[in-house]
């Protein structure tokens, strides 16, 4: 199970996951992932203990939501995709930035995936997602 904190809940939040970044679907997944800005390098330094400045306060932790639609079968097929998808992701998790945002929809065809199956697809569409690539036009 993932810790509350680690979790997506408002609606808010996986509509500015999924419009603000990078798609990348595989198999019977697609996932949304939104990195963390990168600090400016530019950035001045201060003279001042980086306690004063506020620095030392703790990273936003990196979060995961799930989004299984009626298209991949009854409650319990759902359920069951849900449950497998959010233990793979909590393994998966630590490898991510600290503040990203994660999230995962099942395709129909997830319902008849096996685990490692599912668990493939997760780790290319993270890392296609991760790489991103230049826009079309």
């Amino acid at each position: 199970m993932l810790a509350a904190a680690q979790r997506l809940r408002r609606s808010t939040d996986f509509a500015a996951a999924v419009r603000g970044g990078r798609r990348a679907g595989r198999g019977a997944v697609v996932v949304h992932l939104t990195l963390p800005a990168s600090p400016e390098p530019e950035t001045p330094t201060s003279p001042e203990p980086a306690r004063a400045t506020g620095a030392e306060q703790p990273s936003a932790p990196t979060r995961a939501g799930f989004v299984v639609s009626k298209a991949v079968g009854p409650a319990v097929v759902r359920n069951r995709v849900r449950r497998r998808l959010r233990h793979l992701v909590r393994e998966r998790l630590a490898a991510l930035p600290a503040g990203s945002t994660l999230v995962v929809r099942a395709l129909p065809a997830a319902a008849d995936a096996s685990y490692p199956t599912l668990g493939a697809d997760l780790d290319a569409a993270i890392t296609a997602a991760r790489a991103g690539r230049g826009r079309r036009r």
